[in-house]
């Protein structure tokens, strides 16, 4: 086999793979990218974040079609749902997004290779796919991302028990979707086929869904839910699934122990989590250690043990966000080409896009009151926000914690219509070290959602105006 030389070889064309590989071409370095899917984009752009956001769009807009247009004055007739022309649109959003992937590969001059990459170590990378051949890298990044946690006893068909993958591509709305996992993969893929017309039941381990949001700011979330239809069972684990005429029958018991019950349903969705994707990459040949969860172990500037081999992204520790990935993916080639790389953790946003969107940056009250830090509070219902009422969407507020000495914004939740674009201006405000003040006293234009974040940011430092 012939053997290509790179100063970069990046394994995996996810968010954080293809965003390094193109900034390492653009500054000045020989790179190529391996990708086995045939489709670059890895799980976020082809059975992930965006196919399913295609899905939340069009669902959204039946839902509205069907309950809302009617307060709005606008008649329509009987809605007939086309579910074959939806997910023929997110297949086609999706591989024009893939294709202009490619095409910035070729732009850029990033050497795409498909196949699988496998460690020989010394710098060697065996690629076997359409063309078997050997490459060799001054540095070799590892952006493989990560795959579906399983649950033991709930046999994954993709079929009537789906991962989100299969979720992304039932054939027909099931008359009752449980949903196992109330996590952001979980509620998103929920809400869309509850607003297609099946009942959905969502039964979670903990006695809350999404654990890793503000406690006060969760329980308003799952009140919406609820009063959207969702139905859910906290505390409670899914300990068997058996499949039988076209139903799939759930063994439950309490987390905490009890009585044992039965749940039947016309499809599953497991979303329980997701995990490190190392298989098969020879990280044992090359001496590439892990942790204890699995993880690629790396320093702070994203080097392994091993010299010349770096990870980011969902296969080592943080949050597993297609921004995170892509953050730190710029960052390592900036650093290969002697820049100074470096990503914020602190200002990470974390994003469900049902409707309301939930967002949230930095630290949660939970987190605040556990570490014994002195804090303020500031909180604004959209109810009184003169374009949520404008629009009809005046469920959820915005819920803003500041340093009670400096002011400084150090948490900002925002459960409301475009949430995950909102939540930005929080963003932005604290990688600047913002106060409070600094976010109520600069301009907000009227009428606009963001006037929320205002009021809510007035309501630390003085008073809120219009509550």
């Amino acid at each position: 086999m012939a053997e290509d030389s790179f100063d970069v070889v990046v394994i995996g064309g996810g968010p954080g793979g293809y965003v390094c590989a193109i900034k390492a071409a653009q500054l000045g370095l020989k790179t190529a990218c391996i990708e086995k899917r045939g489709a670059l984009g890895g799980t976020c752009l082809n059975v992930g974040c965006i196919p399913s956001k295609a899905l939340l769009t069009s669902s959204h807009k039946y839902a509205e079609a069907a309950h809302d247009f009617a307060a709005h004055g606008i008649k329509v007739g009987k809605l007939d749902l086309d579910l074959k022309t939806m997910m023929d649109r997110k297949n086609k959003v999706v591989g024009d997004l893939t294709k202009g992937v490619e095409f910035l590969f070729k732009k850029n001059k990033v050497t795409y290779l498909k196949g699988t990459g496998k460690l020989l170590g010394g710098g060697k990378i065996e690629v076997s796919g359409e063309k078997a051949q050997a490459v060799s890298a001054k540095s070799i990044i590892i952006a493989t991302g990560s795959d579906v946690t399983p649950l033991p006893g709930v046999a994954i068909d993709e079929k009537q028990i789906v991962s989100s993958t299969g979720a992304l591509s039932l054939e027909k709305v099931p008359e009752h979707l449980v949903v196992i996992g109330g996590g952001v993969i979980g509620l998103e893929m929920g809400s869309v086929w509850l607003r297609l017309g099946a009942k959905v039941t969502v039964v979670e381990f903990l006695d809350r869904i999404v654990p890793s949001i503000d406690t006060e700011v969760s329980t308003q979330f799952q009140r919406v839910l609820t009063k959207q239809g969702m139905t859910f069972k906290l505390g409670t684990k899914v300990t068997s699934a058996k499949s039988a005429k076209g139903k799939v029958t759930l063994s439950l018991e309490p987390a905490k122990g009890g009585a044992k019950e039965e749940l039947v349903a016309d499809a599953v969705l497991v979303a329980i989590g997701r995990k490190p994707y190392t298989e098969g990459l020879g990280l044992d040949t090359a001496g590439v250690a892990l942790d204890e969860k699995g993880r690629i172990k790396t320093d702070h500037h994203f080097q392994t043990n091993v010299p010349g081999i770096y990870a980011i992204g969902d296969v080592i520790a943080g949050p597993m966000l297609a921004h995170k990935a892509e953050e730190e993916g710029v960052a390592i080639a900036e650093m290969l080409a002697g820049q100074a790389g470096h990503v914020n953790y602190e200002t990470v946003p974390n994003i469900v896009y049902t409707w309301p969107e939930l967002a949230s940056v930095g630290k949660s009250e939970d987190e605040l009151k556990a570490a014994g830090v002195d804090y303020k509070i500031g909180k604004f219902p959209f109810l009184a926000n003169s374009r949520a009422k404008a629009n009809a969407d005046t469920d959820g507020l915005v819920k803003l914690i500041a340093d009670a000495k400096t002011d400084r914004l150090l948490g900002a939740h925002v459960l409301g219509p475009d949430a995950g674009t909102l939540i930005h201006e929080c963003v932005m405000a604290m990688e600047f070290h913002a106060s409070a003040e600094d976010v109520a006293r600069a301009f907000h234009g009227h009428p606009t959602f963001n006037e929320a974040i205002k009021e809510a940011a007035l309501a630390i430092f003085s008073k809120a105006i219009h509550i």
